[in-house]
């Protein structure tokens, strides 16, 4: 294997470390966030007040990372280094996972003051991942390849992190939080073995950040990251707590059926990515986030947890066609000396919509009843894709390569 090759791999498994823990937490969620001290008489109004209790811890990690992923990137292209900063912001939140693990029985802590550690672990483990995407980017080889492994990587975490995480939590509530700590400080040590290949530095962070108004067009996979990622939000938790709800499913057979969608999500990233390469963006970003949309849809409709989990397969595939064709747009259009600002932004949109999944999900599955709230994502990333095609087809990009 080449050097290219070789970081690819080790790039490829930082970000496979870092889904990894972040997914180990979420099928036994209720059970974790009652061990960290959530008030008991949050969870006894029903599937309302789960969803509700819940919300709030995985919201604290996504607005934590919001905050400065995009200062995360800015700062990479301004100093020229993008290795020893992925390592820090990977490090700290091993630390952070740490201390969530054990300081509830060691000091009296109230459970905001959980929520304050899970913010700033957030913000460590966003500069991790966003900036290994980045220093992918910066490789040689196809966008489409590249980011193709990242989105494999993305994949094969969260569909590893389910399942294994329902197992850990058969152990006890707080074991996925080590697991969690153990897997980032792996990530900490791999990434330092990579060539730093940042491709030059701008004046500042400032004329790095300012560097995006000039390119507009980065609008357009930035929406699409949105929508996708507020799917990804949306079955975390309201998914979660519908198939439990539903089929009777525990921990462990809820991690099934979320591994059933991150599985073929995982493998196929890395070749439909290259496919993207070679057949443009257009089909598999508009054409794919249709038939993504439709499939969610359906998955309300699948009367058995084994129905249910070939429907999650299904949404896996189609995920896998769409984005990393959408995380190769970003690398399309962005400045070579901005592309962590690029990406930072890209990931911004993608917690905002993976916050969007939480909170939207879980105030119109509350309120309104789980069939709506599928119909709103599923209709949403319909939407998206009806609006973007025009779009796709004006950009200066070759969007059918065949011609």
């Amino acid at each position: 294997m080449d050097s290219t090759g070789r970081d690819r791999a080790l790039l490829s498994s930082v970000v496979f470390a870092v889904l990894f823990a972040q997914l180990l937490l979420y099928p036994g969620l209720p059970d974790l966030v009652m061990a960290l001290g959530a008030t008991p008489a949050d969870w006894a109004g029903g599937v309302g007040d789960i969803l509700d209790a819940g919300m709030w811890f995985l919201t604290a990690e996504f607005v934590g990372g919001i905050v400065v992923v995009i200062l995360w990137g800015a700062l990479s292209d301004a100093s020229g280094v993008r290795v020893s900063l992925t390592a820090v912001g990977a490090a700290v939140g091993a630390l952070c996972y740490l201390l969530i693990a054990i300081l509830p029985s060691l000091v009296s802590l109230p459970y905001s003051g959980i929520l304050g550690l899970r913010f700033i672990q957030g913000a460590a483990t966003i500069g991790a991942f966003s900036l290994a995407i980045t220093t992918l980017m910066d490789l040689d080889g196809g966008h489409g390849q590249n980011m193709g492994a990242a989105g494999l990587a993305i994949g094969a975490g969260a569909a590893v992190g389910s399942p294994v995480g329902g197992q850990l939590y058969t152990i006890g509530p707080l074991v996925p939080l080590l697991g969690s700590a153990v897997l980032m400080g792996c990530a900490a040590a791999l990434v330092t073995q990579v060539t730093d290949r940042t491709p030059g530095t701008t004046t500042s962070v400032t004329a790095s950040l300012a560097s995006l108004r000039t390119v507009p067009e980065l609008a357009i996979p930035y929406a699409l990251g949105f929508i996708d990622r507020m799917t990804a939000g949306f079955f975390a938790l309201v998914g979660t707590v519908y198939f439990q709800a539903t089929f009777d499913l525990g921990a462990a057979g809820t991690g099934i059926l979320l591994g059933a969608f991150f599985v073929p999500f995982a493998l196929l990233q890395y070749p439909l990515g290259r496919l993207s390469d070679r057949i443009g963006r257009v089909i598999p970003v508009a054409i794919g986030s249709l038939a993504y949309g439709g499939a969610v849809i359906a998955v309300f409709y699948m009367p058995t947890p084994v129905t249910a989990g070939v429907g999650m397969a299904l949404v896996g595939v189609l995920g896998a066609l769409v984005a990393p064709a959408t995380m190769a747009l970003v690398t399309d259009l962005a400045h070579a000396d901005a592309r962590g600002a690029a990406m930072g932004g890209f990931n911004v949109f993608g917690s905002l919509g993976f916050l969007g999944g939480f909170v939207i999900g879980a105030t119109v599955a509350a309120t309104y009843g789980f069939k709506t709230a599928f119909f709103v994502v599923g209709l949403s990333e319909i939407a998206i894709a009806v609006v973007a095609l025009p779009l796709l087809l004006r950009l200066d990009i070759p969007a059918f390569p065949w011609r």
